[in-house]
Parts: C-alpha cells; sequence; structure tokens
C-alpha cells in the first residue's frame, strides 16, 4: 500500500512539473530550459563528485561524527554520504552530519560552488534575456 501511495505521489509531483513547463506563461518568461538542464547535470555530477571525495577521505580515517562533543563516527556508506552531499551543496545543512578533519574543507567549498552556480545560472539567464529585447 505505501508502495502505491509513494508512486501516485510521485505521478503528482511529475505531473506538476510538466505542467509548469508546459504553461504559456512559464514559456514567455526569462527561463531557458537548456540552461536549466545544463545546471542540474553540473549540480548532479558536482554532488556525486563530492560523495566520491568523502568517501576516498574515509578510507584515511572519520570524516563524519554526529555531533563535534561526541565525536561518534557516522558510517561512511555511499547512502550516507550522498546525503551529506546533497544538503551541503544544497546549503540546507540539516546538522545530523558533520564534516571532520579534512573534510571540512571541501564541505566549504562545495556548499560555495553550490551558492554560486545558481547565481551564475540566473545572472545568464537574465542577460540573455535582456540580448533578446
Amino acid at each position: 500500500m505505501v508502495t502505491v501511495l509513494i508512486m501516485i505521489t510521485v505521478l503528482l509531483i511529475a505531473s506538476s512539473l510538466y505542467y509548469f513547463f508546459q504553461n504559456k506563461t512559464f514559456q514567455q518568461s526569462y527561463f531557458n530550459v537548456g540552461l536549466f538542464v545544463k545546471l542540474f547535470m553540473v549540480m548532479t555530477v558536482v554532488l556525486l563528485g563530492f560523495s566520491l571525495v568523502y568517501y576516498l577521505l574515509s578510507l584515511r580515517g572519520v570524516v563524519l561524527v554526529q555531533s563535534l562533543s561526541s565525536m561518534k563516527a557516522i558510517e561512511p556508506t555511499a547512502l550516507n554520504l550522498l546525503y551529506f552531499s546533497s544538503e551541503t551543496i544544497l546549503s540546507v545543512g540539516y546538522g545530523d552530519m558533520l564534516p571532520v578533519g579534512p573534510a571540512r574543507f571541501f564541505a566549504m567549498i562545495e556548499s560555495m560552488v553550490g551558492i554560486l552556480l545558481p547565481t551564475a545560472y540566473f545572472a545568464r539567464t537574465f542577460s540573455e534575456a535582456r540580448k533578446r529585447e
């Protein structure tokens, strides 16, 4: 039953996104679908790349802990590292996983990339829109 509800929810989300991109008001906006897809792909590759960096760092020692006071290590599974990388690049930072050691530097770089890439996307979109006008 839960699987069916999840599938229905995913279909609703997909249909909402489809409606959004097919809406005539949207099509007349400054939004550039090609540039959006490029941004999505680049951010996905960066996210996966940083997940791999965290994994490689974990071969040398602990990279993620639950808290700085307890320093209880979090197992560096692919899912944990992908989750941490996702919350870092999206600047969510729930605080349930904290980087330690060299991973702190890479988390800082990843969060800067996560802020600067979308900013550059919007700047380029507006620049292209002005050129068309």
